[in-house]
């Protein structure tokens, strides 16, 4: 059935699809995976690095980009469309600043970045944008803020999310080691985003970027170095809490 409503993005199916949305929803599933988490006082993304050709510059394939001094976002999914989205996030984050005089809040970015994507799902002549898109930062009042907007324009806030490849699966680790007390913790909201994304990916630090902001401070992109060492204590730690599960057993 989907070969005789699928040519056009305004046209919807006879049980309700649009399925030129749910085709970019599977490029979104086809993308490397990005995992974001919202803390008490810091925000983490980490996303999962693709190889790239030995003669390329690592530094022009970037998964993570920042919108603002206060707003960051990461993406799964089509990079050239996410290109063409953090441009138009970038102008509008600049425009309210100017018009309103001061930083733009989480929420209206993530509804303008939202309203952009469903704009091209109802429009003749346009395609969807092929990405989801993670947004994290801090409003003006020192909240911190993790929202997800996905190809039909829809979006969400959450505490902690995963899109892209595997993202079930990451985000169903989150709902089971996501509580209160790491929120607390940087240190743990760091540890549990790098832990995350081990679950998927299997060559350690060298194809995990990270990106962390804290409150009243910069965006940090994490180096090399401190991801590997992030990795080496993460699998330490795992490694540990796995042995204690087989002692335990083992006298039960």
């Amino acid at each position: 059935m989907s070969s005789s409503y699928d040519h056009a993005i305004t046209v919807f199916s006879p049980d309700g699809h649009l399925f030129q949305v749910e085709y970019a929803q599977e490029a979104v599933k086809k993308g490397s995976t990005a995992v974001g988490l919202r803390g008490d006082g810091i925000v983490v993304l980490g996303v999962e690095k693709r190889s790239v050709p030995k003669l390329q510059d690592e530094r022009t394939v970037r998964k993570i980009h920042k919108l603002d001094d206060h707003v960051c976002m990461a993406f799964a999914g089509l990079t050239a469309d996410a290109r063409i989205l953090v441009n138009m996030a970038r102008v509008e984050c600049q425009s309210y600043r100017l018009t309103m005089e001061d930083p733009v809040s989480m929420a209206y970015i993530s509804r303008h970045i939202a309203s952009v994507k469903q704009h091209f799902t109802q429009r003749p002549g346009l395609r969807p944008f092929g990405l989801s898109a993670l947004i994290v930062g801090f409003d003006y009042d020192g909240s911190a803020h993790l929202y997800q907007t996905d190809p039909s324009g829809t979006f969400h806030e959450w505490r902690a999310n995963a899109i892209g490849r595997n993202g079930k699966t990451v985000r169903e680790f989150l709902e089971k080691h996501y509580t209160d007390e790491i929120a607390a913790s940087d240190e743990a909201c760091i540890k549990l985003t790098v832990r995350a994304l081990l679950e998927v990916v299997q060559s350690g630090g060298k194809n995990i970027e990270l990106a962390v902001m804290r409150r009243g401070q910069p965006l940090e992109i994490l180096d090399t170095k401190t991801v590997e060492k992030l990795v080496e204590v993460t699998e330490a730690e795992r490694d540990a809490e796995a042995e204690a599960k087989k002692k335990a057993a083992g006298k039960s």
